[in-house]
């Protein structure tokens, strides 16, 4: 099994490789987009970006752990995990046919208010009034982007909510093999469930990719693999706390790659609803934040 690497105290270091790792994720979109859009299967989209990042990630893991980075302690939650990621990614792709990616990548933006939620059950967290209060307030900033009450309203939409969805779950597991798995273990096993999972699906019908389109074939697995493991040297770095808001500037790549590769721009409902679920997001942030500091303060002595 893969041993996790201890922390080190380099914030802004940490700070400027969670802002690659979001550069990344932004090319992750931006690249599935364009190859569907140019008429590849979502699902054989979906394959590329994990074979990619399998290959990526046992050429970088394999070499120097062998055997052990393969290894999982926990063999099950590693499964879910990947299932859960595997299902946010192809729900996520599919969405992106029909979406702006600003829309997708505001709706994700949602991500930490559902984990909140399912902290709850599942983690055994307490969560207050307050951060209750800003849950529905970033729910609100969803409906906001979505426009169900609107023509600009698309059954996509709902995709991108099952993508959301599972992307909080993926994030719960994470939770759950924290200090139990490390990280090449981890970039393996999700990349690699992934790839063997949409083998026999992909194999019938392939479409090869033309042209330019080849380009953006090959490099989104890089992307994903150079994205993943950015953030997580990132997190060793740097404290989550701090890290937390650096992942919201997405969304201005985002709106920037939608305007340069599909002459798309954000709409005043998407800002708006985006600038919701930002606050939201931030404010429950902050009292997270504020919580653990409470916690993590030494008691004083009474000797």
């Amino acid at each position: 099994m893969s041993e996790a690497k201890p922390r080190e105290d380099r914030t802004a270091s940490g700070v400027l490789m969670m802002m690659l790792a979001v550069v990344g994720f932004t090319c992750i979109d931006s690249a599935a987009k364009w190859l569907i859009l140019a008429g590849l299967p979502a699902l054989q989209v979906v394959f590329a970006r994990y074979a990619g990042h399998f290959v990526v990630a046992v050429a970088l893991y394999g070499t120097q752990e062998g055997r052990a980075a393969f290894v999982s302690n926990a063999p099950l939650r590693q499964l879910l995990r990947s299932f859960f990621l595997l299902g946010s990614t192809v729900c996520n792709f599919t969405a992106l046919k029909y979406l702006p990616i600003t829309v997708t990548t505001t709706i994700m933006f949602a991500g930490p208010i559902v984990v909140t939620l399912l902290a709850i059950p599942i983690l055994g967290e307490k969560v207050g009034i307050r951060r209750i209060a800003a849950v529905c307030v970033g729910f609100l900033g969803v409906i906001v982007v979505m426009q169900p009450w609107g023509v600009s309203f698309h059954p996509a939409m709902f995709l991108s909510l099952a993508a959301l969805t599972m992307a909080a779950f993926y994030f719960i597991m994470t939770r759950l093999l924290a200090g139990i798995e490390g990280n090449a273990t981890q970039q393996i096993w999700s990349s690699g469930v992934a790839m063997l999972s949409l083998l026999p699906f992909v194999l019938d019908g392939w479409v090869w990719p033309q042209g330019s389109t080849w380009v953006a074939f090959i490099v989104i697995g890089i992307f994903g693999a150079g994205g993943h493991i950015a953030a997580v040297i990132a997190h060793r770095w740097a404290d989550a706390s701090i890290l937390a808001p650096v992942i919201y500037i997405q969304i201005f790549l985002a709106a920037l790659a939608g305007i340069l590769l599909f002459d798309t721009w954000p709409t005043v409902w998407t800002l708006g609803g985006g600038a919701i679920i930002i606050a939201s997001g931030l404010y429950i942030w902050q009292r997270e934040r504020k919580i653990r500091g409470r916690v993590r303060r030494p008691v004083p002595s009474t000797r």
